[in-house]
């Protein structure tokens, strides 16, 4: 319950009012009272509540609405007493509540298609860039919102919340490019090029979602790992498209056509990233792109042939399991995902024998160990959900490397999601339905733990706290029963070791016994 009872009484006194709003206030006050004493921190539910009430909305109406919806006391509750950073949404944009009250906006997930309509309206009537890519910046605030009010009343699953946050970033992304391309476009023509039956072409851009997004499981907080490809590094822009109509505007400056991709990376990321008055879309990590942090932003589908066939690595390899095209030219991005196949499946020409195999897998842990190494100094070995000791990482790792090994002679196992991969693994034969089945509730326990880790504060963040106090609020965000916040602790503590400990079982069976492995065994007896 309430533990800061001064400070409760001078939010109470603060929420009050005039003496009609204070009639109203004490109206729906049990309610009130009873609903954040559900959440992880009523005290800071009853700070949310007096910072909404003080955000220049008409205090008396949203006091008789709430009075006539006693249900929206609940789910204003659930979002001030468990995410400080939904709350400031609300707070910043109060009317948002009635909203959220709309049919169907909390009972059925967003769709790719609706969100799509949904910018496409609301840019309609805006010219300026900057305008347009705030109004995106305003789109995310809502939606996410809508996301995480779901997810924290249960209404969706990991699975269903992981979907709608790639959809909305990959819509997002994909409005922010064709935003800072247009504007480009009218300052330098368009990018073309000779194809080869020497007709001249509009020169193709695509953004490869790398990670999480590119496997369709994305989380709050999560930066977005891609990489930006070009059809051509060749040719130039000129005022004309392949249908030659010509573009409209003042004279334009010519680009060659690695100067104008290069440029609109810089942009794009710009536009993505930076903060203004209404926020930001997304933080952008390039660091997956060939030569990482100190390559080109753009490369052509060329360049990057050229690059994994001469100079892949293994992880690279592993990464690009998850590479799927979200904005820009969906030719040039299937084009791409073409490209790297052979890369990521058979490098050489030549299968690989038994001890090339467990080169491979040696490799994978020797990059986990490093992991390790990093999460032993940070004291974070079994507090870190993604990166320590039977977290996602492992689960990843386990199917990434299975998928290489064998993926290019049983493509049937083959899937960028983590979950799906786990079943076509099962069905192939590899893992067994026990094995799949504790993967797969760990994954998602893990993710869910996760979520409710970043939501709070919109932080980038895997470890679980250190202080028991916050690690009571966790608990009761996952669900587990307040009535007894210490027994909850202990009851998630179980929960999250036995996950854990499942999944660094399996992990090390593949890992740390290679060459006893029965799901290496399988694997190997698959392919041969």
């Amino acid at each position: 319950g309430l533990h800061r009872i001064q400070d409760a009484d001078a939010n109470l006194q603060s929420m009050a009012g005039d003496p009609h709003q204070r009639r109203q206030l004490v109206e729906i006050l049990p309610a009130l009272l009873e609903a954040i004493e559900r959440t992880a921190d009523p005290d800071q539910a009853l700070n949310h509540w007096e910072r909404w009430l003080a955000s220049g909305v008409s205090r008396s109406a949203v006091l008789e609405y709430l009075r006539s919806a006693p249900s929206m006391v609940d789910l204003v509750s659930a979002i001030f007493g468990n995410s400080d950073s939904l709350a400031f949404t609300l707070v910043r944009d109060p009317l948002l509540l009635y909203w959220l009250a709309q049919q169907n906006v909390l009972s059925t997930a967003p769709t790719r298609a609706g969100m799509e309509r949904t910018i496409r309206h609301s840019l309609e009537s805006v010219t300026a860039t900057e305008l347009k890519l705030d109004a995106l910046r305003r789109f995310r605030r809502r939606e996410m919102l809508r996301i995480g009010v779901r997810d924290l009343l249960r209404l969706a699953d990991v699975v269903e919340t992981t979907a709608s946050l790639s959809d909305l970033a990959s819509v997002l992304i994909d409005a922010a490019y064709r935003i800072v391309d247009s504007d480009l476009r009218a300052r330098h023509g368009i990018p073309m090029h000779q194809n080869r039956q020497g007709r001249l072409v509009e020169t193709g851009f695509t953004v490869i979602a790398m990670g999480k997004l590119g496997g369709h499981e994305l989380n709050y907080s999560s930066d977005v790992d891609v990489l930006y490809v070009c059809e051509s590094n060749e040719g130039e822009t000129r005022p004309f498209s392949s249908g030659r109509t010509r573009v409209k505007g003042p004279a334009l400056r010519g680009l060659s056509n690695e100067e104008y991709f290069e440029i609109l990376a810089r942009e794009l990321t710009k536009a993505l990233t930076a903060q203004t008055h209404e926020g930001y879309v997304y933080r952008v990590d390039l660091r997956l792109r060939a030569e990482g942090s100190v390559g080109q932003l753009t490369r052509s589908l060329d360049d990057y042939a050229k690059y994994y066939r001469t100079r892949g690595q293994v992880w690279e390899r592993l990464a690009l399991l998850k590479a799927w095209p979200i904005a820009g030219s969906q030719e040039i991005g299937k084009s791409f995902i073409r490209l790297v196949r052979p890369f990521v499946l058979a490098p050489s020409s030549k299968p690989l024998d038994v001890t090339e195999r467990l080169e491979v897998v040696e490799e994978v842990r020797s990059v986990k160990e490093r992991i390790d190494e990093k999460m032993a100094e940070r004291g974070h070995e079994q507090r870190n959900v993604k990166l320590g000791v039977g977290g996602i990482r492992e689960i990843e790792f386990l199917v990434q490397t299975i998928q290489v090994l064998a993926g290019q002679r049983m493509p049937r196992i083959l899937g960028r999601g983590t979950l799906d991969s786990l079943v076509r693994l099962q069905k192939a034969g590899i893992l067994s339905k026990k094995q799949q089945t504790d993967l797969t509730r760990a994954y998602k326990f893990l993710r869910d733990v996760e979520h409710k880790l970043q939501m709070v504060h919109d932080l980038q963040t895997h470890a679980l706290p250190g202080q028991q106090k916050e690690l009571e609020r966790c608990a009761i965000r996952m669900g587990y029963d307040r009535a007894d916040r210490p027994i909850a602790v202990k009851q998630f503590q179980a929960d999250l070791a036995a996950h854990t400990t499942l999944v660094h079982d399996i992990f090390r069976s593949v890992f740390d016994m290679a060459n006893t492995s029965s799901i290496l065994k399988k694997t190997f007896q698959l392919i041969e």
